[in-house]
């Protein structure tokens, strides 16, 4: 690979790596970390893409694992309150800054798949690629996410026209420049 394909793959895909790491870390320094080291094993990767969709899922797929490294490492470093962070990113209205923060309340295992699938507009069987899980898991996981968030947001019957939110107008954790 080449800088110049380099250059165009990183900046298509740090935004978008970042916000996969941010769904891990809670933490903007760290999911910049994830994103680069995973933008630095696609430049020195050997074997040469086939496409941009193996591209974009093998970037995704080395961001998950790294995030999954850092979690379980001893190094792990304090992280600021999420809350601190959501201010920095400037919610066009309050119903997104509040859809943020209760998604970023959920655990782990609830938040990575609602953000791939509303945020990242993967399918259920994509993300159980993704995260080398069953498909059938996922969407338990997005289920039961989607009720977390229902009793999170005021328990309306209209969780998944917030949800929808995501579609655009979410906006996910982006990289500070």
């Amino acid at each position: 690979m080449d800088e110049a394909q380099f250059e165009d793959i990183a900046k298509r895909y740090r935004d978008r790596l970042f916000a996969i790491a941010f769904q891990y870390t809670k933490s903007a320094a760290d999911a910049d970390d994830m994103a680069q080291i995973a933008l630095i094993k696609c430049y020195h990767a050997e074997k040469p893409f086939e496409n941009e969709q193996h591209i974009r899922n093998w970037l995704i797929r080395v961001t998950v694992n790294e995030c999954k490294r850092y979690l379980v490492s001893p190094w792990r470093r304090y992280t600021a309150p999420i809350e601190d962070y959501a201010e920095t990113l400037g919610f066009e209205t309050p119903e997104q800054s509040s859809l943020f923060l209760a998604v970023m309340a959920l655990p782990q295992k609830y938040r990575v798949p609602i953000h791939l699938y509303y945020a990242e507009g993967y399918s259920t069987e994509e993300i159980a690629g993704l995260l080398d899980i069953p498909a059938a898991t996922v969407r338990t996981r997005l289920r039961r996410a989607r009720k977390r968030l229902k009793d999170l947001l005021g328990g309306d019957d209209h969780e998944e026209e917030r949800l929808s939110e995501f579609d655009g107008a979410y906006p996910a954790p982006r990289r500070a420049e």
